[in-house]
């Protein structure tokens, strides 16, 4: 018989926390570029790119192997309602982790200014070629249009890393119950709740 598995895999645990310390790096990035001028202000840009774009990279991944590998078991029962918003709100990460940096290679693709982006200033990341090629006047269309959806993605961003954060302390400090300590190893589920 094969035992249930109540934890993420540890593949699924370091996709989870190296995205978010690179979306937290990138928010951080990003809150520069009002104050940022020159060369200060391309580095930070290129910089951003390159998290972003690392974060798309990573993202695929690790939609592709949550679809090949389902979540665990919950220790404790959830009410439906729990369920539900937990489902939801991950699926939205996912379209974020997935859609910021898609709107952030549009941007760039549709830009006029033809700024090339540098991988770590190491390797040059390709335009997307079917949006770079359009006529001028459809690329400030696209790039204006991409730079809102981009911008309204980050504000819902901060809104769900607060509610995920939230939940995962209300989990852990109030219902005292081992969710926290699926996606967390080290941490030791409370209550002496132990995770099989």
């Amino acid at each position: 018989m094969t035992a249930v598995r109540s934890r993420y895999s540890t593949v699924a645990i370091l996709l989870h926390w190296t995205i978010a310390a690179l979306i937290v790096t990138n928010v951080l990035i990003g809150w520069q570029f009002d104050g940022a001028r020159g060369m200060a202000k391309f580095g930070a840009l290129q910089l951003h790119k390159s998290v972003g774009l690392t974060v798309l990279m990573l993202s695929v991944l690790r939609l592709a192997w949550r679809l090949a590998n389902p979540p665990p078991r919950y220790v404790d029962p959830l009410p439906r309602w729990q369920h539900v918003a937990s489902s939801a709100v991950h699926w939205t990460f996912y379209g974020i982790m997935i859609g910021l940096p898609l709107t952030g290679w549009i941007m760039v693709s549709a830009s006029p200014t033809n700024i090339p982006t540098l991988l770590y200033k190491l390797v040059s990341w390709p335009h997307l070629g079917f949006i770079h090629d359009m006529a001028m006047a459809d690329r400030k269309a696209i790039a204006k249009d991409a730079n809102v959806i981009h911008h309204g993605l980050v504000y819902l961003t901060y809104g769900l890393l607060g509610l995920h954060v939230s939940a995962a302390l209300k989990h852990q400090v109030l219902d005292r119950d081992a969710v926290l300590a699926r996606m967390a190893p080290f941490l030791k589920p409370p209550r002496g709740n132990a995770i099989p």
